[in-house]
């Protein structure tokens, strides 16, 4: 039987900041993801070639902008420095696909770099970073309608094959997915809102792997805020996610946030999937 394919998902904050603290000799080259979504990369295609050409004379993976061992496929925004998705994956998938559309189909309406799919053999690969609410809210309805469309796009790829999706969901789902639930309530990320839009991915089927495996483990989070020492004091919050298809449950083997790994106010999550 194959080795189960190690999946991970990293809001980086800034692809820049998190290869300049060693996204690729801490990370990459010591926990080898199989595939890899990266979310809030902000850098655009044209930036990111420049980076490249800056540090090829410096030889080597010292340069962190080696991925030699990775294909690599990006949906930066068209706003310069803002949002964007990323994909490395060992694995060569069968079509990608950006924006609400199916992996090999006509790019779909993304300007914010948000939605990136790929397709494997045996499953789709979504990579999400969806939209902040904002403090006073004024994205609120944007961030419901995205949700209604990603919804609705991870359905029709289950039509063909199982989903495992990932991201920064940019939701507590529960009052134990943060730290202070009381001093929260109707905070963007924690409005009713958006928890019930989390019941809805439930309700259609999706499995919340982190969940699934530890049940209701407290005090583990993916986002810290940079203010008062929060990480430190572990004043968290857990808005990255693994959810995948209901026929995929029994494929999980394990799930795990790596709340140590520094370079982004997130952290890593990941699951260990045999398929």
């Amino acid at each position: 039987m194959a080795k189960p394919l190690k999946l991970f998902s990293w809001n980086v904050n800034g692809i820049r900041a998190a290869v300049k603290s060693g996204f690729f000799e801490e990370f990459l080259a010591e926990v080898q993801p199989d595939v890899l979504g990266l979310q809030e990369i902000k850098i655009a295609d044209t930036d990111r070639e420049k980076m490249k050409k800056k540090f090829s004379t410096q030889g080597g993976p010292a340069s962190g902008w080696d991925f030699k061992s990775y294909n690599e496929y990006w949906h930066p925004a068209q706003k310069p420095g803002y949002a964007g998705t990323a994909v490395f994956t060992k694995v060569e998938p069968l079509a990608i696909g950006k924006g609400f559309v199916a992996p090999g189909k006509t790019n779909g309406n993304d300007e914010e770099g948000r939605v990136l799919t790929l397709e494997f053999e045996k499953f789709f690969f979504v990579n999400t970073y969806f939209p902040n609410a904002r403090h006073d809210l004024s994205r609120l309805t944007l961030k419901e309608d995205f949700n209604d469309r990603w919804l609705r796009h991870v359905k029709q790829l289950e039509k063909t094959k199982p989903v495992v999706t990932c991201g920064d969901f940019n939701v507590a789902h529960q009052e134990i997915d943060l730290a202070r639930p009381k001093d929260n309530v109707g905070n963007p990320g924690f409005t009713n809102e958006e928890r019930r839009w989390a019941d809805r991915f439930a309700a259609a089927e999706l499995v919340d792997t982190f969940r699934l495996i530890h049940g209701d483990q407290k005090n583990i989070y993916s986002w810290w805020s940079y203010k008062f020492q929060a990480r430190a004091r572990n004043i968290g919050w857990r808005i990255d996610y693994f959810w995948v298809s209901q026929s995929l449950q029994k494929n999980i083997k394990d799930a795990f946030i790596l709340d140590t790994q520094l370079g982004s106010d997130h952290c890593p999550v990941g699951i260990s999937l045999e398929i």
